[in-house]
């Protein structure tokens, strides 16, 4: 009797001290590549004892703000300008903890075939935010569709255009709407994720792209106080492991390209 007393004490002390040393994150993404990508890794990071609960965002402001308010363990969807950006404006100290992949910028119509199809006046849809605003500039300096400022760099805005032959007229819109109003624009620049989300083809539907250089990695992003944690180091690691590359170059089909 007073051995089955004791081996159901420690029946029921079991699962109290397995949970106790299980780790668990919570981390926001938008949705196409970052929480498909997050969602990958869960069963390795489970087999090392750690939950991995994805949370869906479809814009770029919330993820930060629930990190940095402590809503979130960590968030994947943003590169390092965005969010060199977003810890200067808001008086935030998030963190870098591992970069993932690149999507490459591009720029898609419905109306027409080439950039140089473009009639004068032509109504070209820009993201909204600071970074991603000048990295669509930049993409078309480099097609010589305008010119910038020297040096100006990611940190372009509309007044920094000093050269527009056609007269292109910017509308600057939340980056996650650039998709539903390409039939009101002649020409769109969307962030890729944006653009897979919506069953965009970058390779086969972007005018323009650029190529796997760009410097823009999206990151996976913490706080100071636990970038370092044993859970978020598990959670980097799954993110660069040979297993993620082989999913990403399979899916993705070079609109995502790994960075390690």
């Amino acid at each position: 009797m007073k051995i089955s007393a004791f081996a159901l004490v420690l029946a029921a002390m079991l699962p109290f001290s397995t949970a106790a040393t299980a780790e668990k994150l919570v981390v926001g993404a938008t949705p196409v590549p970052h929480a498909e990508i997050l969602d990958f890794v869960k069963p390795a990071l489970a087999k090392q004892g750690v939950t991995l609960e994805v949370k869906v965002f479809t814009d770029y402001v919330q993820p930060n703000l629930q990190v940095a308010q402590k809503h979130l363990d960590a968030n994947f969807f943003q590169h390092q300008p965005y969010l060199d950006e977003f810890n200067r404006s808001r008086g935030a100290t998030l963190v870098s903890v591992a970069g993932v992949h690149i999507e490459p910028f591009g720029a898609y119509s419905l109306k027409v075939k080439k950039l140089d199809d473009l009639a004068e006046g032509a109504t070209v849809a820009l993201p909204s935010d600071a970074t991603n605003g000048g990295r669509a500039l930049l993409l078309l300096a480099a097609h010589k569709l305008i010119g910038l400022k020297e040096g100006v760099g990611i940190a372009a805005t509309r007044r920094d255009v000093t050269f527009n032959p056609k007269k292109l007229k910017f509308r600057e819109l939340e980056a996650a709407t650039l998709p539903r109003v390409l039939d009101q624009v002649d020409l769109a620049l969307i962030n890729t994720n944006y653009a897979l989300d919506a069953k965009l083809d970058p390779l086969r539907d972007a005018l323009v792209i650029e190529d796997a250089r760009s410097p823009y990695v999206n990151i996976l992003v913490a706080r100071p106080d636990n970038a370092a944690s044993a859970a978020m180091q598990k959670l980097a690691a799954a993110l660069v492991a040979p297993e993620v590359r082989a999913f990403i170059e399979k899916r993705y089909k070079g609109a995502v390209v790994p960075v390690f």
